[in-house]
């Protein structure tokens, strides 16, 4: 395993607990972006096979490319910048097989790309794997789902993407679908 990857893997499951991951803290995002930010671009132009290499460096770059940019660039269409990469490096990984024998709280970030893509492929292959292998996450990931069938795209991210929102768009993240 890489360094680098030890360091972040260590950090995300060992330092940081799921209030860090789920909700939005300055002292976080600090944290990260000085520990792992500079990782981020020059590793986001190397094609995804450099980082399946292990189980644990893959993990790592999941993180690297799905969390982190959602960390280090809130409000900020960057957040969703490296959301290709993410969805490569989980759907090679799941074709590993490396999300079987996870605790759920680690293998929910080895799906996660897929629950945050905005191609309903991914979002049902999210479904499937969220079921057997995080079911905790399951909610999250079917209201996920639901999004992309009825929109297309999340539309809690058309503000910071400069995308039009529809008045249903609108009613949807009102109702609490923004994540």
């Amino acid at each position: 395993m890489r360094p680098w990857a030890r360091d972040l893997l260590h950090c995300w499951f060992h330092k940081l607990d799921p209030a860090d991951w789920f909700g939005a803290s300055e002292s976080v995002d600090a944290l990260l972006r000085r520990r792992f930010g500079r990782w981020l671009v020059p590793f986001g132009h190397r094609p995804p096979d450099e980082f399946l290499t292990d189980r644990p460096t893959a993990r790592a770059a999941i993180l690297l490319f799905d969390q982190l940019p959602r960390n280090l660039f809130r409000d900020d269409p960057r957040a969703f910048g490296w959301d290709r990469q993410a969805v490569a490096l989980s759907r090679g990984a799941i074709r590993r097989g490396w999300h079987r024998g996870l605790y759920a709280q680690e293998a929910q970030f080895v799906l996660m790309p897929l629950m945050h893509s905005e191609t309903i492929a991914d979002q049902r292959l999210s479904l499937a794997l969220f079921a057997r292998y995080a079911p905790a996450s399951l909610p999250f990931a079917r209201s996920h789902h639901r999004m992309i069938a009825r929109f297309g795209r999340f539309p809690h991210r058309n503000n910071v993407l400069g995308r039009d929102s529809t008045q249903a768009e609108e009613r949807a993240v009102a109702a609490g679908f923004d994540w």
